[in-house]
């Protein structure tokens, strides 16, 4: 098992791996707990385009995604502000126009088809050291702005009308945090993949919430269960030559599946 370390693919892979599932479930916790998850799944889509924009025009395909990914996160708070384009409307809007145009780019850049397969799904093997760096720059960025303003969000998450009555700038605190996804989401592209980014920072909060936690403890097991799947999911992906996003999230559900069964049964015996 030791053997595997020696390989600095593996090494980069596990580095990186282990910063993401910290993170991802740091962000993951507001989102679900104000039922904005499905704004992971856009801003996942939506980076697609990004990557493949970056590989077609010769640019780093995490900071191409990065900046696509920001641009729009701020374009659906802005619609959303305006109230003209109800919430929900506006992530659709985003969803399917980023899918229209990475289609188009994909169509236009046969050639990088083999390239765009390891960003849909993850793959450790093509971590890079300069992945590794900027996956530490935008995690260290996300952790720092979480830290900043933790309670903040924490009143907003639970009261976000008390919270605006007692004077808290909420609509900027709103636009962070949706940037702070789109940071979150982008620094996870290299290891679960495009396709299961939303995955990675809703499941374990949602198998977390099973627990029926306080809020900070909440958060320590939904990184507990990502931190396990991942380093599970990375594992298995290497010796059984597997998808590396697709064996983590697998992981992740069961996990949730077998934490809402025991709480269910739980919950049975209680009340019996």
């Amino acid at each position: 098992m030791l053997a595997l370390f020696h390989y600095g693919f593996v090494l980069r892979g596990f580095e990186a791996g282990i910063i993401v599932a910290l993170v991802a479930p740091l962000i993951g916790t507001f989102l679900v707990l104000r039922r904005y998850s499905l704004i992971a799944d856009t801003l996942a889509h939506v980076s697609l385009a990004g990557i493949a924009l970056g590989l077609l025009l010769g640019f780093n395909p995490i900071l191409a995604a990065l900046a696509v990914t920001v641009l729009a996160s701020l374009g659906i708070e802005s619609l959303r502000l305006t109230r003209r384009v109800y919430g929900e409307s506006a992530l659709a809007l985003f969803l399917s126009g980023s899918l229209a145009l990475a289609t188009i780019l994909l169509s236009l850049g046969r050639g990088f088809n083999t390239s765009l397969f390891n960003y849909l799904f993850g793959s450790i093997v093509t971590v890079t050291r300069g992945d590794v760096l900027t996956i530490s720059v935008l995690a260290v960025i996300v952790a720092a702005a979480v830290a900043f303003l933790y309670k903040e969000l924490v009143y907003i998450t639970f009261d976000e009308e008390s919270a605006r009555v007692s004077g808290l700038p909420t609509r900027a605190i709103n636009v962070i945090l949706i940037l702070l996804s789109a940071l979150t989401i982008t620094l996870s592209i290299p290891i679960i993949g495009v396709l299961l980014i939303a995955a990675l920072i809703v499941v374990p909060v949602v198998a977390a919430l099973q627990l029926r936690r306080s809020f900070a403890a909440t958060i320590a097991y939904a990184e507990a269960i990502s931190l396990f799947s991942v380093v599970c999911g990375m594992l298995a992906s290497f010796y059984l030559n597997l998808s590396t996003g697709g064996t983590i999230v697998l992981i992740m559900l069961a996990v949730f599946l077998l934490l809402l069964l025991a709480t269910s049964r739980r919950r049975g015996s209680t009340q019996a």
